[in-house]
């Protein structure tokens, strides 16, 4: 018995499919297993751990009884909150809602088993956060805030200025690092207490510096906001004693300054080229009526560069109408013979149409142009 052509291609297709979707589900597999396997630093560890026993602690916070009077709860239930079978409810979900580094976390989980039972039931109150706790006290795997290194040292300007309160403390709160400030944009030093280059003081008091940028004018140091404060002009400016910087236009230097079928814009500190009408052959700015010459196909007429084509094309679209014109009128006489009143509301109807028509054409344009803006950027 032959098998039908498209049964065996309705086969070969959904062989294929199925392949498809094994593959993609493989890879989704493998993308999670590899999720579940990320490891982290020691410290960054402990904070996932800690994170999802807190999870926890919010998720049986009203324990067996949820739905009841948390005060009343409190009172008489509150052996739950510190029991053993809420602990066990947590650990039993521990780590399983991290997404990254589970199963660091679960082993994490069963090394400091102890240390998380010892605060469970001694330490809650001295170490309201278990983080405090096991991270930092017991473990020692983080420091506190602001702090750095083996040792827990405190970041350059502890406890409210670190870095003068323009970078961050590398290391801060891990054992790792070496205390150096990384700056903000636009501030320098080992303690960020300097403004960058192209930044100047904006404000400074005891406890605060503010930078600000510069002007697009300046190259280098300023000592204001605006292109009369730069010390040295930037590119595209040039320096008028006791003025500042004034910028250059470009446009005005050269003729040439675009290269081909282009015109000149200038902009602060540079220029831009654009593509001239299409219409031109060369021109001083934008539209049919900048042109230098005309493109081929293109004429003169009105100061505008128009296109051959389009004016004979004009000229039968003017035979048209006046032929229409004509008929119109024609039409109107006839009538005229046979009934005096139709003919003269007829023909009032198309002294109206044409002299709109004749207006709606007198101002509109010759020629569709279409300007290409693209920015081509100086040669």
């Amino acid at each position: 018995m032959r098998v039908p052509t498209s049964v065996v291609f309705l086969n070969i297709f959904v062989i294929v499919l199925t392949c498809m979707s094994s593959i993609q589900c493989e890879k989704e597999k493998l993308g999670e297993e590899e999720l579940k396997s990320q490891k982290f630093p020691p410290c960054a560890a402990c904070k996932i751990l800690t994170s999802s026993f807190k999870k926890g602690l919010d998720k049986t916070s009203r324990g067996k009884f949820e739905g009841g009077d948390s005060a009343w709860e409190e009172d008489k239930l509150g052996s739950y909150s510190r029991s053993e079978i809420r602990l066990i409810e947590i650990q039993e979900n521990l780590c399983k809602d991290v997404e990254r580094g589970e199963v660091q976390c679960q082993s994490l989980a069963e090394e400091l088993e102890s240390q998380i039972e010892e605060w469970w039931f001694k330490h809650q109150d001295t170490y309201p956060d278990i983080y405090d706790y096991i991270c930092i006290e017991k473990t020692e795997r983080c420091c506190p805030k602001d702090h750095y290194g083996p040792n827990c040292t405190q970041c350059p300007g502890y406890p409210d200025r670190i870095c003068s309160n323009n970078g961050k403390c590398k290391g801060a709160g891990t054992r790792k690092g070496n205390g150096g400030c990384f700056c903000d944009k636009g501030y320098i030093g080992d303690i960020c207490s300097e403004c960058a280059p192209r930044y100047y003081e904006s404000y400074k008091d005891e406890k605060t510096l503010l930078c600000s940028s510069c002007h697009a004018a300046c190259d280098g140091p300023c000592k204001g906001a605006g292109p009369k404060d730069c010390e040295k002009c930037a590119a595209g400016w040039y320096m008028i004693e006791d003025k500042g910087c004034f910028d250059i236009d470009e446009c005005l230097r050269s003729n040439d300054i675009c290269p081909g079928n282009q015109f000149c814009i200038n902009k602060e500190g540079s220029y831009a080229c654009l593509a001239c009408d299409k219409a031109c052959n060369g021109c001083t700015g934008d539209g049919p009526d900048m042109c230098v010459k005309c493109a081929d196909d293109y004429h003169k007429k009105d100061n505008l560069c128009i296109n051959s084509d389009l004016l004979g094309r004009k000229k039968q679209e003017n035979l048209a109408r006046y032929l229409t014109y004509f008929g119109l009128c024609v039409a109107t006489c006839i009538i005229l013979q046979r009934n005096v009143y139709a003919a003269s509301v007829i023909g009032l109807l198309v002294a109206v149409y044409i002299s709109v028509s004749e207006y709606m054409i007198a101002y509109s344009n010759v020629q569709d142009t279409t300007t290409n803006m693209d920015i081509l950027g100086p040669a």
